[in-house]
């Protein structure tokens, strides 16, 4: 499966001019189980970041997400994924670029279609695409404490 999108990273060079450092389609594809597919766009740690350096990010070793740093990843849901109801333990900030998803939460279900902007504060959740073409959307997940209800952590899983 490839995706059909450029990344183009920039920097500096050795004399401190913005540079492109990274002009690729990415390779580095993923996927956790049967319609589901996804690649890292780039990562950071710590805060605040440092821009140095000349090394592709992307490469880092990460789960859903990174402590202490973000993870800007693209994911590819097919018609009839199978269900992986999680928590993050993170703040996502994503875009739907294509298609479209339904996001069940404990409470209800929120309907997301190309161009809908989603901001999700560690919410257990499951993504389900209930029509004929795939959803493609970009997530930028930041690392967060976990979610405290009364004397209770919500803590992340899935």
């Amino acid at each position: 499966m490839e995706f059909p999108l450029r990344r183009v990273v920039t920097g500096h060079d050795a004399q401190g001019r913005a540079v492109v450092q990274i002009d690729d389609i990415p390779s580095n594809l993923v996927s956790k189980r049967p319609g589901h597919n996804s690649f890292v766009v780039w990562t950071t740690v710590g805060n605040p970041v440092d821009n140095t350096g000349t090394g592709d990010d992307a490469t880092r070793p990460v789960g859903t997400e990174l402590r202490n740093g973000s993870v800007f990843r693209i994911m590819k849901l097919d018609p009839g994924v199978a269900p992986r109801p999680h928590r993050t333990a993170s703040i996502d900030y994503l875009i739907v670029l294509s298609g479209a998803v339904t996001m069940e939460l404990d409470e209800g279900s929120v309907d997301l279609r190309a161009g809908d902007l989603l901001v999700q504060r560690g919410t257990f959740h499951n993504w389900i695409v209930t029509g004929t073409e795939p959803c493609l959307m970009a997530v930028v997940l930041i690392d967060a404490k976990p979610v405290e209800v009364g004397e209770t952590t919500l803590g992340a899983f899935g």
